[in-house]
Parts: C-alpha cells; structure tokens; sequence
C-alpha cells in the first residue's frame, strides 16, 4: 500500500506548493506539522543537509525541495498533470518557476528584515515586479498556456503571501498605479476557483504570524523555509 507524508509548516507557501500538488493529483496522504523552534527527529533525519520542510516522504523515500517535489509527484503519481506536456511549455514553466523561486530572499527582506537588508530587497523586488508585469500584460491569467501549472504554484509567494507580507509589515510596492497587470493577475489569482480551493483557509491567523514575525524582525533565514 502506498504511503505519503508531508512535514511542513501551515503558514509556508512551499509546504502549500505541496499540498496544491498532492491534491490535485488527488493522491490521499498523511500531513505532519513540524515546529521551526523544535525540529522532529523525523525532519532532521528525512532532510539531514538543510533541516527544512516541506519534505515528501513516499514509501519510506525522501524527497526534499518544493519545486523538486512537484515533479516528483508530477511524474510518479496519476492525474492532472502539473508540467505542460510540450517540451517547450515545459521549458517555459521551469524557466519561470526558477525566476519566481530564486526571488525568495529578497521578498524576505523587504518585508521580514531591517536597514540595508530591507533596501536592498526593495530594490530586487522592485525590479521582479517590473518583469513581472511585463510578462503579465494582455490579462495573461497563467504565466504558460491556458492551463493552472507549475509556474502558478511556484507563484503562490507572490499571488497570495506577498500582500500577507505587505500589510504585516506595512511596506506596500506592488501598486496599482507603478504594477497594474500584476495587481490585476493578482487579483484574479487569488479569486480563481482552481486556485482558492488550493490557498491556505487561514488567513487572518497568517497575517498575525507575519505581524509577528515582523515586530521580532525575523532575524534567521529559517522564517520561511522551502
């Protein structure tokens, strides 16, 4: 009989990435909350090398990493697929999750750190968004073809946890006025019928986490992990 766990964090958007997949591809599995503060042994046995969730435990296998673990799943279990089927498009959703994925540190420090950590992730973000809101542009509701993919979960930092991010800590750049086609994807991402199934239900209890863990300033790199 096949066996999946998950550890993760309820209020980390690569443990939700997870969870997207998993359920999508209506796979049933276990969902085991891990503490940050107080690491299982099951965590740290599982992801020995950076002691992070989420991690996928199928029949006994670790796979570690969010976007690697969507693949995973992509290829091992039946159902909807989650990477385009065209070599290309493929090519295309990896491209744009990688960029997304590789922005994580900046969106941290604009909104979870202080001082020069917190310009200098304004400054990165700033110009993402640009990029962003170029690609977005013609009311491109998918960021590959007309289909609800990779690229979109790998997006969910910036579909959903950013604005969490943004009125936690008060520092709002993604404007209507400077960023309209990403606000406008924004929106629609987040009202989406195939996406706000998928989100997190707990919203208001997400925003007092981030609230604080922006008056304690975040200091470690753990706040997020993926």
């Amino acid at each position: 009989m096949t066996q999946v766990k998950l550890l993760g964090f309820w209020y980390s958007p690569f443990s939700h990435r997870v969870e997207w997949a998993l359920k999508i591809k209506g796979v049933n599995y276990e969902y085991i909350e891990e503490d940050r503060d107080n690491k299982s042994l099951l965590l740290l046995q599982s992801n020995p090398i950076h002691k992070k969730v989420p991690v996928l435990i199928h029949n006994g296998k670790t796979i570690c990493e969010s976007m690697i673990i969507l693949e995973y799943i992509d290829e091992t279990f039946e159902g909807p697929s989650i990477l385009p089927k065209d070599p290309y498009d493929r090519a295309l959703a990896r491209f744009w999750a990688k960029f997304l994925d590789n922005k994580v540190g900046a969106v941290v420090n604009t909104f979870l750190r202080k001082g020069e950590e917190q310009e200098k992730g304004k400054e990165e973000v700033c110009e993402m968004l640009k990029v962003l809101d170029n690609e977005l542009k013609d009311n491109k509701k998918y960021f590959v073809g007309d289909k609800f993919g990779y690229a979109d979960m790998a997006a969910n930092l910036m579909g959903l946890w950013m604005g969490v991010f943004e009125e936690a800590s008060g520092v709002v750049l993604a404007t209507n006025e400077e960023f309209p086609n990403f606000c406008a994807w924004r929106d629609e991402y987040i009202n989406c019928s195939q996406v706000k199934k998928y989100l997190p239900s707990r919203i208001d209890e997400l925003l007092v986490f981030y609230q604080d863990r922006v008056r304690a300033q975040a200091p470690t790199s753990a706040t997020l992990q993926k």
